[in-house]
């Protein structure tokens, strides 16, 4: 048995969750009311999530304890931010509290300022589409920059690409007077082409944070990119460089000069004339419904590689949704040696953080598991799965694969 070189001195080897997804009663934020409205279309409610609000040391331990050397987490906009202008310090102190038994537990933090979910009064007011929207972003982000001054990695937006394809959706809704309930996971690939107008507006708040976290901060700046791996059918070639632009291109390119890009990539679809083409039923498809696609991680990396022209690649996450722990290893260790040949063949990548750390809510689903740590919903006990100490045994090496 022969092993591949060691990655780079400094990979990051972590896990990756959202405030959202597992801190519980978040009900401050635009996702909360979204969740807990009648007339809702998604189709499970948060809740109290995992209870990582108050049990984040023991999420941080386990990951520690394994051989894992960074967590990324993010801070909650509508915690700090609950009503406009009104700042609440307590919760700063608790990020920063996460932040500093992150480092005294050896984990790199890598912050995440906005993850898909913003204050109640923020998207009651208009969102994105408010004229001052960015301004207001950057407010909150100039307040989260206080806690920040020892961080060397944050992420500003979480997948861009997804939230602009979300208030797409939104729209189609509105216009249509349409508002029931559907089993469609905001994640799950099926979503409508990003909103042009939002994607210009993310980009603008992007560029502020980047500029604040600069200001403030030590910390490399980027954001992370859903990664689609389009892949093109004969005679449709036209159809799908345009696809490919505007759902990933046109994010990536605003990378280009970024301290980073978080990749982000789980599968892979196919486009033909009628665009992207939905993934067909097969035994072997993940419980999101997705193909069992371990080289989509690769593409994705040497995509994001050409078309930043160069920016240095952080996996943010990458993971698959299954009950079978053995699949999550395999799948996972295909994509890692995908990643090693990319970093072989030159590409800057700075590190993998899997996702998730935890079983958590998957944006209006339970049932969908990523995680490393599977929780117990009712007594939020922690059980981790043999792929954590798996991961956390390529940490320790500084190994992406092992080849016989």
């Amino acid at each position: 048995m022969t092993t591949a070189p060691p990655l780079p001195e400094g990979f990051l080897w972590g896990a990756s969750t959202s405030p959202h997804q597992t801190e519980g009663g978040n009900v401050h934020s635009d996702w909360w009311f979204l969740e807990n409205d009648p007339n809702s279309f998604v189709s499970e409610r948060s809740g109290d999530a995992t209870d990582s609000y108050n049990r984040y040391p023991e999420d941080m331990r386990l990951l520690a304890d394994a051989g894992l050397t960074a967590y990324r987490f993010g801070i909650e906009w509508a915690r700090i931010e609950p009503a406009p202008g009104e700042f609440m310090q307590v919760e700063l102190d608790h990020y920063r509290r996460m932040i500093e038994t992150a480092q005294g537990l050896g984990l790199t933090p890598v912050v995440t300022l906005h993850h898909f979910t913003s204050p109640a009064w923020f998207a009651q007011q208009g969102g994105w589409l408010h004229p001052d929207a960015v301004d207001l972003f950057a407010r909150y982000v100039e307040q989260a920059a206080t806690i920040l001054h020892d961080v060397q990695w944050v992420c500003t937006i979480n997948e861009p690409n997804i939230i602009a394809a979300m208030a797409a959706l939104m729209r189609n809704m509105a216009d249509n007077s349409q508002n029931t309930q559907t089993d469609t996971a905001v994640t799950s690939l099926s979503l409508p082409t990003p909103d042009s107008e939002i994607a210009e507006i993310l980009t603008r708040a992007h560029k502020r944070a980047v500029g604040i976290v600069h200001a403030n901060t030590p910390a490399k700046a980027g954001w992370t990119i859903a990664g689609q791996q389009l892949e093109p059918t004969p005679g449709n070639k036209e159809i799908f460089e345009r696809t490919r632009w505007e759902w990933e291109d046109r994010f990536l390119e605003v990378a280009r000069g970024d301290d980073f890009v978080g990749i982000q990539a789980y599968t892979s679809q196919t486009v033909d004339a009628d665009g992207i083409v939905a993934h067909p039923a097969h035994p072997d498809n993940t419980l999101s419904g997705w193909a069992y696609r371990p080289d989509a991680l690769e593409m994705a990396l040497r995509h994001a590689w050409d078309i930043t022209g160069g920016t240095p690649l952080l996996v943010t996450e990458n993971g698959i949704s299954t009950d079978d722990d053995d699949v999550r290893i395999r799948y996972t260790e295909a994509a890692l040696a995908g990643l090693d040949n990319a970093v072989s063949d030159g590409l800057d990548v700075r590190g993998y953080l899997h996702w998730s750390a935890l079983d958590n809510y998957e944006w209006g689903h339970w049932g969908p598991t990523f995680g490393l740590i599977a929780v117990d919903r009712t007594t939020f006990e922690r059980h981790p799965k043999p792929s954590l100490g798996w991961l956390g045994q390529h940490a320790r090496t500084g190994i992406a694969q092992v080849t016989s």
